[in-house]
């Protein structure tokens, strides 16, 4: 079986290895992708950077041409993520992205107040029947608390068991 070797293929072997694409390609190739805040895109390139100063030089070109914005980045992921995804699980997200307090607190804002409608359609989505008893509601409400929704808003948003609601109608009798 023939192997290539360096010598094969007429390489020196001191040479050094070929560059590969430059800081700026690589950035360009990732935010065509997605958009991303400034301490993901650096994390991201933190690796290829000569030092830290062309990475910084790098951020700050990439933000004065429009390229990378955080507020973007931050809706952008609310899009994605919200109609899954409670308030609480969607900050934890962003925060853990980098995004600034400002910011953050915007989309806050946006998410608390749709947050009982978000719920409401991920619980129809997954369940759309009431529970059948109260092991099944807690359970329904432990899914829905686990994808992040507020405890007031997850209480409201399942129904009571249909074993409790007659108990309680027969009681009200």
């Amino acid at each position: 079986m023939w192997h290539s070797t360096k010598r094969d293929v007429g390489g020196d072997e001191g040479s050094a290895p070929a560059a590969g694409p430059s800081l700026k390609a690589r950035a360009l190739r990732l935010l065509a992708r997605r958009d991303y805040t400034r301490a993901e895109l650096a994390q991201r390139l933190a690796p290829h950077a000569p030092g830290s100063a062309a990475l910084d030089a790098l951020l700050d070109e990439c933000e004065a041409r429009g390229w990378l914005d955080e507020q973007r980045a931050a809706e952008s992921h609310l899009r994605r993520r919200a109609g899954q995804w409670g308030a609480a699980r969607v900050q934890a997200e962003l925060r853990a992205r980098g995004v600034s307090d400002d910011t953050l607190q915007a989309a806050s804002d946006a998410l608390r107040a749709t947050e009982a409608e978000r719920a409401l359609a991920v619980w129809q989505r997954r369940f759309g029947a009431p529970p059948a008893d109260a092991a099944e509601r807690a359970r329904q409400m432990r899914f829905l608390a686990a994808r992040g929704f507020a405890s007031d808003v997850v209480r409201r948003v399942v129904p009571a068991a249909t074993g409790e609601a007659a108990a309680a109608d027969e009681e009200a009798d």
